[in-house]
């Protein structure tokens, strides 16, 4: 049976490739998805990939994940620094979840060291780029 992985996207992330390249990179989210989508396919894996600028979507996503998903990966964008909710519905997750961010929130402002996010995520992946995300699915192999 094939995996299947949903990936989740926070707000702004819509605007990558133009909003603060110097910190986001130039990739487009929807070159990163064609990325994913192509490196789980070469493992014979799905991916759902998708971005949402409200909180509530990723909240019920990530219920909605609970037995249709095999793993999740999350870039929660702004969130990690604030959502509990998001943080409580990935808490329920019985699949292995990976957190990934663009840049290495350790080296920005000191709001943005602390991820809610983190307490549930079976591993982090910060500061490497689009390349993240790749990293985030290989990370995911049996």
């Amino acid at each position: 049976m094939s995996k299947r992985v949903l990936i989740l996207n926070g707000p702004n992330l819509n605007l990558l490739g133009t909003r603060q390249p110097e910190v986001y990179g130039r990739d487009t989210l929807d070159g990163i998805a064609k990325a994913c989508a192509a490196d789980a396919a070469k493992r014979g894996w799905s991916v759902d990939f998708r971005q949402s600028n409200m909180e509530g979507d990723l909240v019920t996503w990530i219920q909605q994940a609970r037995g249709t998903a095999d793993a999740l990966i999350i870039n929660p964008a702004a969130f990690t620094h604030t959502s509990v909710a998001i943080l409580d519905a990935l808490l329920v997750l019985d699949i292995p979840v990976i957190e990934v961010h663009l840049s290495n929130i350790h080296k920005r402002e000191e709001f943005r060291h602390h991820s809610f996010v983190s307490r549930a995520a079976t591993g982090v992946i910060a500061g490497l780029g689009a390349k993240g995300y790749l990293l985030a699915l290989a990370a995911l192999e049996d």
